[in-house]
């Protein structure tokens, strides 16, 4: 089976479109912890924005169908990327040092939040330095 260009790319950017959603919702973890409730929730959510995109571009039934199989099969295959990954770290990293690698990302990830929130502030203020 042969797929055209546009049947190859057409779930990425979909998953594109939906990745704005997704990181908000990843955004609300910052401790690491991710309770299943809220996760069931953030699915949810991206659901229903799936379906207000279908809606909205007017596919049909079938159409919707083949993006939400393409959908998790991207999803599946993304999952065993990451469970290899993590295996792989794990080959690597002793438990101490993970978590000392975790608290690293998570302190220089806040660093970038707060420094990101900063310039906007200033950009929403007109506070943004012209470069000279």
């Amino acid at each position: 089976m042969t797929l055209s260009l546009r049947q190859f790319v057409a779930p990425a950017l979909f998953v594109a479109a939906l990745l704005p959603l997704a990181a908000t919702a990843q955004a609300d973890h910052h401790d690491g912890e991710k309770p299943h409730h809220d996760r069931e929730r953030m699915e949810e959510r991206m659901e229903e924005h799936r379906q207000d995109v279908y809606e909205r571009a007017a596919l049909s039934d079938d159409k919707q169908q083949a993006l939400n199989e393409a959908h998790d099969t991207f999803r599946n295959e993304m999952k065993n990327v990451r469970d290899a990954h993590q295996a792989r770290m794990a080959e690597i990293l002793t438990e101490d040092e993970q978590e000392a690698l975790r608290d690293a990302m998570h302190e220089a990830r806040e660093e970038y939040r707060e420094e990101y929130r900063e310039a906007q502030g200033k950009r929403h203020h007109g506070e943004e330095k012209t470069s000279q």
